[in-house]
């Protein structure tokens, strides 16, 4: 594994000899644009696997993306190496089905230590509830970024996160999200604890995610990449573009239904993706991702 090619893989071309929280952010937006999150593995047959040098291969050798267990995992690698002081933090992903979080950890993310305050650093969440900056750690204050205002709250050692969402104007509605989804004002995203995790206490969910029968990434094939001005996903075989604060606080919203024959092409002409298995789109699951 090698820093230099890692940075390649993310076109950063910035000096990465102080580790300060301008390196550490551009570093992390060039990886968002680079990197998508994405669960194609499982819908083509493949194992996803908490190995390092494995996802170090995928990611940076083969192009493909991942998901918050490996962006985070080699995101954790990438600043250890520059001399962040990292720590592994495992989250539970709200579930607005269930208006509820799970018993278990199912989300892995970041904490970095620099210049005596802390930071969220998450990589490897996706769609449009994706960080573009890392996230001090501190309670109660909004801290907006171009997809929106994201704000934690602590309470009695837990912290959450959330993200006030705009109103979206949406090109061609017919095919849009559900009314309920978009008056939604505030959406909670996860929570977490600041106990240290070690990639150990993750291996059982990353099993149970890629293979219950329940499971969101079971149940959809998603693909997203963050741009300059905002996101594109594909999940089963909707293709989701959007343009952040288009105009008056509203994000710009276009969707398109593809044909089983332009996946191939989308894949790689949207998210930089050649996939070497057949790819098996799904869409089951009636949650929004948006």
């Amino acid at each position: 594994m090698d820093i230099k090619e890692y940075f390649d893989r993310i076109s950063y071309r910035g000096s990465p000899n102080n580790p300060d929280l301008a390196t550490l952010s551009d570093i992390f937006q060039h990886h968002i644009q680079a990197v998508p999150f994405e669960n194609l593995s499982i819908h083509c047959g493949e194992r996803i696997e908490l190995d390092l040098e494995v996802i170090y291969k995928k990611i940076v050798r083969n192009k493909r993306g991942g998901w918050c267990m490996e962006n985070n995992y080699l995101l954790s690698w990438v600043l250890k190496t520059l001399g962040y002081d990292i720590i592994l933090l495992g989250a539970k992903v709200y579930v607005p089905e269930l208006d509820a979080y799970p018993d278990e950890i199912d989300h892995l993310l970041l904490q970095v230590e620099l210049d005596g305050k802390s930071y969220i650093v998450d990589g490897g969440f996706g769609m449009a509830y994706q960080l573009w900056q890392p996230m001090e750690l501190i309670s109660g204050t909004d801290q907006p970024q171009i997809p929106g205002i994201f704000r934690l709250q602590e309470e009695n050692g837990t912290w959450y996160l959330e993200k006030v969402k705009r109103k979206q104007w949406v090109l061609n509605p017919s095919t849009s999200t559900s009314p309920n989804v978009e008056n939604e004002v505030c959406h909670r995203i996860y929570l977490f604890t600041l106990q240290p995790r070690d990639i150990e206490e993750f291996m059982g969910c990353n099993v149970h995610l890629q293979t219950a029968p329940d499971s969101l990434f079971v149940t959809k094939s998603m693909c997203s990449l963050q741009t300059t001005d905002g996101i594109r996903a594909l999940v089963g075989w909707k293709l989701t573009e959007i343009k952040y604060d288009y105009r008056d606080n509203m994000d710009l919203v276009e969707i398109r239904m593809l044909a089983d024959e332009e996946l191939e092409k989308t894949l790689k002409e949207k998210f930089n993706i050649t996939l070497g298995k057949k790819f098996v789109p799904v869409n089951t699951s009636k949650l929004s991702l948006f």
